[in-house]
């Protein structure tokens, strides 16, 4: 196996006379222009007297305007030094062959050009032997110049991460460390601690900081249900509110507050322990519960919206209605998706309830996801106390209503609240065509039975030809006759 070879070791041609001696003027070039970005050629005073140019880039850039200048003067001021130096060793051997230099030209627009070169000393026979010409081979340092830029901008901005996070964490070591009342922090379950304030050493005792000390180990067994429960809550809906749990040694409850988080592909839960002050504040935190336990099981849709109208939190009825698989898929919607017959309805709504606070009785539709249709009543309520105003609906199932204490087909609205009551499930021209129709035909019934079903002398009453009696009862399906009924 053969030693890998240092870095300042080159490795040149053995027999350059044998291959490249016979070589014309025309193929040397074209050589030495494949070979590097920009060639110079220089005279022995350093003025360039020929230039050659890789691509069309250099050519545009102005570089050709260089021939007949000094070499330092096309360049800015800090790579004069690198240049004098170049033309000064000229010719003079080096321990690591060719020396390379970083010199930036200055371009026509005002900008750099950065270039690495490296001078070779051209010996003519007619010289003696002394260098008349040197030729500088250009590396466009341009691109490494762009991709150390980026990892510059890069390595700046991962610092400026870096010290933002270290930030936001001494802000919340703080925090944890002066919390007055205990904290726990729990990787994926109950019997892993990751990490404990000072406040929860001080209520768990010292056995919290054995190693290996769960939870469980310090609550009574009807609590480590309790935190089962509300731990398994959280996973599946990603809130629980909090509960009441007693140490295995202790005389009075605890509040328990509990929120999960994810950390590295990894879920923890924090959970925050706080001492009520009376009995007062444990049974106001019972009733919250119970009240919402109610809430969530009502047989009426409950609703809470934001003041726009969108789905803060809806109940298991009002999914039902609206044929909805979980809570997400409502949370976030404007309620009008589902509510309303014709759009306009839900604009009234929120109207009326910015108005005057609270809607009763507002009749209405709900439209289930699948297309089905329910008729409802709605009462809503504008919650503007507290850090979040908020707009509350209960929502009411008025079909089986509407079908047991519908009134007959042929029973004409006894008063105008009974009309009332159509507007809004119809337009105003079914209104009044199928109360017409209903008004012409009790009229019709009524005719019959005075004239003792005598059709003639029914339509003579009404008014009407005995043809015109016999079309409407047909429409009204009173008369199943054919067509010599009407002579």
């Amino acid at each position: 196996m053969t030693q890998a070879l240092p870095v300042s070791v080159q490795r040149r041609f053995d027999m350059p006379g044998q291959f490249l001696g016979q070589l014309s003027a025309d193929v040397a070039a074209e050589l030495i222009t494949a070979s590097a970005d920009v060639v110079l050629i220089l005279d022995a005073e350093g003025v360039i007297r020929d230039i050659s140019l890789s691509n069309e880039e250099l050519v545009t850039a102005g570089c050709e305007a260089w021939v007949g200048q000094r070499w330092t003067d096309t360049v800015n001021t800090e790579s004069h030094a690198k240049i004098e130096a170049l033309l000064k060793s000229r010719g003079e051997p080096t321990s690591d062959g060719v020396r390379w230099r970083h010199v930036n030209h200055i371009l026509s627009d005002g900008g750099e050009l950065p270039l690495s070169y490296a001078l070779v000393p051209v010996n003519r026979a007619d010289d003696g032997g002394q260098a008349s010409h040197s030729v500088a081979f250009g590396r466009d340092l341009r691109p490494q110049v762009v991709l150390q830029q980026r990892l510059v901008n890069a390595q700046q901005s991962m610092e400026r991460d870096y010290w933002r996070l270290r930030q936001v964490e001494t802000r919340y070591r703080l925090l944890f460390q002066m919390a007055s009342e205990p904290v726990l922090i729990l990787e994926g379950s109950i019997d892993k601690l990751e990490e404990a304030n000072p406040a929860a050493y001080e209520l768990f005792g010292e056995r919290a900081q054995v190693s290996g000390w769960t939870l469980n180990q310090s609550l009574d067994p009807a609590s480590q249900q309790v935190v089962r429960d509300l731990l398994d809550r959280l996973r599946a809906s990603g809130r629980a509110e909090p509960v009441m749990v007693r140490l295995v040694d202790g005389a009075e409850d605890l509040i328990l507050s509990a929120s999960q988080f994810r950390q590295e592909n990894s879920q923890h839960f924090l959970l925050r322990f706080s001492k009520p002050q009376d009995a007062t504040a444990i049974s106001a935190s019972r009733a919250r519960q119970l009240l919402l336990q109610v809430m969530e099981g009502a047989p009426d849709a409950l609703v809470v919206t934001d003041p726009e109208g969108r789905v803060l939190s809806a109940n298991r009825a009002f999914l039902d209605l609206g044929q909805l698989g979980s809570e997400d898929q409502a949370r976030g919607e404007l309620l009008d998706k589902w509510l309303g017959r014709t759009g306009v309805d839900f604009r009234v709504l929120l109207s009326n309830l910015r108005q005057h606070g609270v809607v009763r009785l507002f009749a209405t539709q709900l439209r289930g996801e699948y297309g089905s249709t329910v008729e409802v009543e709605i009462s809503a309520v504008a919650v503007n106390a507290g850090s979040q105003r908020c707009l509350g609906f209960t929502i009411r199932d008025m079909g089986r209503r509407l079908v047991n204490e519908g009134r007959s087909a042929k029973e004409l609205p006894r008063s105008a609240s009974q009309m009332t009551e159509l507007v809004g499930r119809l337009p105003l021209k079914d209104i009044v065509r199928e109360t017409t129709d209903l008004i012409e035909q009790l009229c019709i019934e009524a005719a019959l039975e005075l004239t003792g079903d005598n059709r003639a002398s029914a339509a003579e009453m009404l008014g009407l030809s005995r043809q015109s009696l016999y079309i409407k009862l047909r429409r009204f399906g009173i008369l199943e006759g054919t067509s010599e009924d009407v002579h």
